[in-house]
């Protein structure tokens, strides 16, 4: 059973621009290096083909993967959000053990990255956010130790 997936109307741009990209471009590309391969004659001992079957068979396996998305994404109206609570699709002002501030926006598991400051609300960071209000200050759990957080400002994206 597929488990709902949480977007924000940006990452359901992303997806299906993901989804778009794979099933047109990416398809082409693939047939093509299917069919440059099998031009190089008896495909059962052929590298070149086995590589493009299974860059096929990686391909066809994200689309599926992309569809299902698709199929189960919850996507949030950020109009229905407020700035009181921490919830999914909020952007949080946060300030690590009274030091540097940091900036989070919470998203769903598909469209996380880290690297952009863009944390799931699955995550150790992100479970611990969702739900506190402004001035709280949250401990959670990571790989490194203990954590506290401040929350400073919570706005909507």
């Amino acid at each position: 059973m597929a488990k709902d997936v949480i977007l924000t109307p940006e990452g359901l741009v992303n997806l299906k621009a993901e989804l778009e990209h794979m099933q047109t471009v990416r398809r082409r590309e693939v047939a093509a290096r299917i069919k440059e391969a099998r031009d190089f004659g008896d495909i059962s001992e052929n590298a070149e083909y086995d590589d493009a079957k299974n860059e096929q068979a990686m391909l066809e396996a994200r689309i599926a993967q992309l569809e299902d998305k698709l199929r189960s994404a919850t996507v949030i109206d950020a109009s229905d959000l407020g700035t009181d609570i921490v919830r999914v699709g909020s952007t949080v002002h946060v300030r690590e053990n009274g030091g540097s501030k940091i900036k989070y926006m919470i998203v769903g598991s598909a469209e996380a990255s880290p690297a952009e400051k863009k944390l799931s609300n699955e995550s150790p960071v992100g479970k611990a956010l969702v739900g506190a209000k402004k001035g709280d200050e949250v401990v959670f759990t990571t790989p490194r130790g203990e954590r506290r957080l401040k929350i400073e400002k919570i706005e909507v994206a």
